[in-house]
């Protein structure tokens, strides 16, 4: 298993045209990055392959393909207006901003302090005095250096997340009173500050003691549709695909008349103004989803789940993941969002440490009838079966495009020793590859081998067009650059194939990626081996 480090994807990356930082000429823009040749290719092959497994090769799935720009009144049915929000904080020396969640996710200190938090709020809103006492207490045990057992941390663990890190923005949509929200965001500011400046240094300047207030920020991208702009003319841009799938509902139903269960899929992009983007393109604000939302039977859920995740592990095989790094995670009930009653975080172990690649979550009624509150239209389901209307609920497998090819591009990376000397190779299935094949005249002056060489690669290309040509430099030179973008075979045109050993005419020399090995073989064998390993 190998343990490449980000640096090393990012620059291997842009040396070999998969990924480039966004506007690089005008010094970059934060959260965004081009994909070139070779990353457009390899994301199109994770896609189709997605997309086939998902959507193509089921009876009980639709393909739709939403607008970007919705609607703004089902993005407040859907609660991202009112709820789509981060905590972020700013260090006052350097002026650059932090999500607060993402300074403190590490520190289980704080949960402790969050602990004490949450008990002063959770009791009865004692008066402005006696909650000061009580946090200023917590905040003072911890700068003193208490010391912190193991079980007492983990004890304070579930109150804090329940109570001070719902009331505090982590999951801002957990229903709670407004009047609790107010209190507990008043207290949990000031000292969530005072925390930060007590233990955190900031990671841009390495400053200390210079954070401002914590404060809720919304992600979701404003923009104006017409010719004025005025509160009339605002809606977003989609933060998920989600929320198109929602609201075309009906217009499958009514169309296609499906039987329950079926499902919608949608590949797109959604758009999430991230306070700190972070890890190459783990963390984006321009990003691409794959999404599936599976309507179901209440009683049904179950089986349903359990199904998607068996699809979704199955995927990650087909797409050449490290499955020892790949760990489906269940996520606690005092961990759920308030509209989910089951949900399994796929996690994986990037070059930066272990992350959420993919979610897989029982969402339950919460969508489609909060779509039809807000609208006033009827999205009950007329089950012919028992002649009874319902509200379907929901299964949501969740796939982001780009951390999905970072996990396949983190994967693939190897460096081992050839024929006694150092190389990088990405070893991708032939599948996600990014060219399947490389076609070469051993030397590009001889005509007649150039000549033989492209009616051999154009032959290939019926297989599949992504067969590349390279007649630049020393052959070994040619294999060495095919190994770093994860081309499995290399295909050479030598005078034998001309027919100067008679035995061997209309043969090539095939070189694969992963052992150097080199075999000679006949075209239609060549064929075969393409036709055998991308079908």
């Amino acid at each position: 298993m190998n343990n490449v480090s980000l640096e090393t994807i990012v620059s291997l990356a842009k040396r070999r045209g998969f990924v480039f930082p966004g506007s690089d000429i005008y010094g970059g823009l934060a959260g965004t990055y081009d994909y070139g040749p070779h990353g457009v290719a390899l994301r199109n092959n994770l896609k189709q392959i997605w997309w086939r497994r998902f959507v193509e090769t089921r009876d009980d799935m639709y393909g739709v393909d939403a607008a970007i720009l919705m609607n703004p009144k089902a993005w407040v049915a859907s609660g991202h207006v009112g709820g789509f929000s981060d905590p972020q904080v700013e260090c006052t020396n350097c002026n650059n901003r932090q999500r607060t969640d993402h300074l403190l996710e590490n520190d289980r200190n704080y949960w402790l302090f969050l602990k004490a938090v949450g008990e002063a709020i959770d009791s009865a809103l004692i008066t402005e005095r006696g909650t000061s006492s009580k946090l200023s207490e917590a905040l003072t045990n911890l700068k003193s250096k208490e010391s912190l057992s193991e079980k007492a941390i983990d004890d304070g663990l579930r109150k804090a997340r329940e109570l001070a890190g719902k009331l505090a923005g982590f999951d801002i949509m957990t229903q709670v009173a407004t009047d609790e929200i107010v209190n507990a965001t008043k207290y949990f500011g000031k000292y969530t500050q005072e925390y930060l400046n007590a233990f955190i240094t900031c990671p841009s300047c390495e400053a200390k003691s210079k954070w401002g207030l914590p404060r809720q920020f919304n992600m979701m991208f404003k923009t104006s549709i017409g010719a004025t702009e005025d509160e009339s003319s605002i809606t977003y841009l989609r933060p998920e695909t989600a929320g198109g799938m929602f609201v075309n509902f009906k217009n499958i139903v009514d169309a296609y008349h499906p039987k329950l269960p079926f499902g919608m899929g949608q590949i797109g992009k959604a758009f999430r103004n991230e306070i700190a983007p972070r890890e190459f393109v783990f963390r984006l604000r321009e990003l691409e989803q794959m999404e599936v939302e599976y309507f179901v039977r209440p009683q049904e859920w179950e089986a349903a789940f359990d199904s998607w995740k068996e699809v979704m592990t199955a995927y990650a095989n087909e797409i050449g993941l490290s499955m020892e790094r790949f760990h489906p995670t269940e996520i606690q009930a005092e961990d759920l969002a308030h509209y989910s009653k089951r949900t399994i975080d796929f996690e994986y172990e990037y070059p930066f440490g272990r992350r959420e690649l993919w979610g897989l979550a029982y969402r339950t009624d919460f969508d489609l009838k909060a779509h039809m509150e807000a609208s006033g239209v009827s999205l009950e389901y007329l089950d012919e079966e028992v002649k009874k209307k319902l509200v379907p609920h929901v299964i949501e497998p969740s796939l982001g495009v780009d951390r999905t090819f970072l996990a396949v591009l983190a994967a693939a990376y190897d460096e081992d020793e050839l024929g006694g000397e150092k190389r990088v190779v990405l070893r991708f299935n032939p599948k996600v590859a990014p060219v399947k094949a490389m076609v070469s005249p051993l030397l590009k002056n001889k005509p007649e081998l150039v000549e033989k060489a492209r009616e051999v690669r154009k032959a290939l290309q019926k297989i599949h067009p992504a067969i590349a040509w390279d007649d630049n430099g020393n052959i070994g030179k040619r294999y060495r650059r095919q190994d770093e973008i994860g081309t499995p075979w290399c295909v050479t045109i030598d005078f034998d194939t001309l027919g100067e050993t008679e035995e061997l005419k209309d043969t090539v020399t095939v070189r694969n990626r992963d052992t150097g090995e080199q075999e000679r073989m006949s075209l239609v064998e060549v064929e075969a081996l393409l036709s055998e390993a991308l079908v």
